[in-house]
């Protein structure tokens, strides 16, 4: 997976973004910038994305080690490190003459590369790390978070080289972002709408799996008109598969209705808060 991220984000850059002067998201984006600029100035004669890309990442490794997990930083290094390395292997080498095509395309990559890295938990260097290091804490999309610090990016670029540079760029990190939130879900917000029979038993196989609130509402089904328990679960997309595994196995004839949620107000546990209730409660992981 760090080589398949890896290899389809330096793909992104040599042979679709830089060529066309769009910008990447992230430190990749700002190396660009750099590169460009020297070159301009004619203090560079060729390409040093790749280069820059890699000195920049340092100070953010630093980070991921000490705030995101040693195993993430380890990964996200060695992708780091392939995604520059690739960038001054590959050659630059323009696949369209259309700057939209390259925009798009350059975006949906990157996406692809950044959305594997976060889902098989690790990223791809740069700010995803920051952009990760926010969402743990704000509990806001790595997408939406993306956007917001590559803001400064597109405004360099707009000031720095031309305007249609910089909205060349929104276009390409905005497909960018919606593929990684397409990918990464461990964000967005779902509620799960569960009907049973076996409401106690239900429960209990939730909980055995899952650290999240139940509501539990009383109904009845309008055709049989028979008594049953409706139960009200808000979970990450990431959860899903555990639910659905656990009511089943405890109900094969529950029904399962999911709901997109907006936002959520009040307590709503991160990954790393339930694993740390899990652990002050002696109670294993589901998945050992």
């Amino acid at each position: 997976m760090t080589l398949a991220a890896g290899l389809i984000t330096a793909i992104a850059l040599n042979f679709f973004l830089t060529p066309a002067k769009v910008f990447q998201s992230g430190a990749t984006g700002v190396a660009q910038l750099i590169s460009l600029f020297l070159q301009q100035a004619g203090v560079a004669h060729q390409d040093l994305t790749g280069w820059f890309n890699l000195l920049l990442n340092l100070p953010l490794a630093y980070l991921a080690w000490h705030k995101l997990g040693r195993s993430f930083a380890i990964y996200s290094f060695i992708t780091m490190f392939l995604v520059s390395a690739l960038a001054i292997v590959l050659p630059v080498h323009a696949l369209s003459t259309n700057p939209l095509m390259n925009a798009i395309f350059g975006g949906v990559l990157t996406g692809a590369g950044v959305g594997i890295a976060l889902r098989f938990g690790f990223s791809t260097g740069g700010l995803d790390i920051l952009s990760m290091y926010l969402a743990k804490t704000t509990r806001q999309t790595v997408g939406a978070l993306m956007f917001i610090i590559n803001l400064g990016i597109i405004l360099v670029a707009g000031f720095g080289i031309q305007w249609e540079s910089a909205l060349y760029t929104i276009i390409s990190i905005y497909c960018m972002t919606r593929v990684v939130d397409t990918i990464h879900t461990s964000n967005q917000k779902i509620t799960a709408m569960v009907v049973t029979e076996h409401p106690d038993a239900v429960i209990a196989a939730v909980r055995g799996r899952l650290i999240r609130g139940i509501t539990v509402l009383p109904s009845r089904g309008g055709y049989l008109g028979r008594a049953n328990t409706t139960l009200m679960i808000v979970i990450t997309r990431y959860e899903l598969y555990d639910l659905t595994q656990a009511t089943l196995g405890a109900d094969h004839a529950a029904f399962i209705d999911i709901l997109n949620t907006v936002d959520v107000v009040g307590e709503f546990l991160t990954s790393d808060q339930q694993e740390a209730k899990r652990a002050a409660q002696g109670q294993p992981h589901p998945t050992d």
